[in-house]
């Protein structure tokens, strides 16, 4: 798609499906070119399966589900930035350009690691139970 002038009308989408088919591309593409979001949909996958095996509460599932898509969507961001970055400085290195990687880098990791403890609190107990009948 050429981009045209920001003064034009034409540089938004047009339709709602419009950019339902961009937002849609642009999810494959982040699933298709990135490692990590592949590792991520996988976990996810998991979790989901161990939810229905489980037999969640509502509020499990809405605890489970919000935590899952937070570190989903944080992906897409930690993408976004690194290839703005990549796009900004033409792969060549720079350090503000380290740093940005960086700390979308660490917001992943950040709300990874707030998944880890919401799936924990409500699947440890769970699995313990279980084991031990």
């Amino acid at each position: 798609m050429a981009y045209k002038d920001k003064g034009s009308q034409d540089f938004k989408n047009k339709t709602f499906l419009s950019s339902f088919e961009f937002a849609v591309q642009g999810l494959r593409t982040v699933f298709k070119e990135e490692r990590n979001m592949r590792k991520h949909c996988r976990v996810a996958v998991l979790v989901i399966l161990l939810g229905f095996f489980f037999h969640l509460s509502i509020s499990e599932w809405l605890w489970t589900l919000l935590v899952v898509f937070l570190v989903i969507v944080m992906e897409i961001i930690n993408t976004t930035v690194e290839n703005i970055v990549d796009l900004v400085t033409n792969y060549h290195f720079h350090p503000l350009a380290k740093k940005a990687k960086d700390m979308a880098a660490g917001a992943v990791l950040f709300t990874a690691l707030l998944a880890v403890v919401v799936g924990s609190f409500i699947f440890l107990p769970k699995i313990w139970l279980f084991i031990v009948h």
